[in-house]
């Protein structure tokens, strides 16, 4: 019976939505493994990056329990940007944010990596995004 269930009509997904999407899971994936390591040893990490160790582990440890968890609440959005429409943006507005924190803000030079990396999937998603939503209109 579920399998009839009605849902709320969504357009057909064009290329620029299927290609947000799979550009958006690979930052999932990115970022799940950024932070599963960083969860269980975050200083062995940091070492692996060449960037200083934290003096209490416990922060980077709890940062990256908050990146996993955020990286979870894009899905929605890349599987159905139309129907998801905040989680999409979420997963743009984020990166961007991400990459405003390491790249422009002082005393950051070390974690200039994790800004480029937010920086090189904001760019392709807020351009898909726009042209998949541009696409239905």
């Amino acid at each position: 019976m579920a399998d009839h269930v009605e849902r709320e009509s969504a357009p057909a997904k064009n290329r620029f939505a299927l290609w947000f999407g799979r550009v958006v899971l690979l930052g999932v994936a990115v970022n799940l493994a950024l932070a599963l390591p960083a969860i269980v040893s975050p200083n062995a990490l940091l070492s692996a990056l060449h960037i200083r160790p934290a003096s209490c582990a416990m922060w980077p440890n709890f940062a990256a329990l908050l990146l996993g968890l955020l990286s979870l609440a894009y899905i929605p959005g890349a599987r159905d940007p139309y129907r998801h429409r905040e989680s999409a943006w979420l997963a743009i507005g984020a990166r961007f944010a991400g990459a405003l924190f390491f790249l422009a803000t002082p005393f950051r030079e070390d974690f200039a990596l994790f800004g480029l990396l937010d920086l090189s999937f904001a760019v392709p998603e807020l351009v898909l995004l726009s042209m998949a939503l541009r696409s239905v209109k």
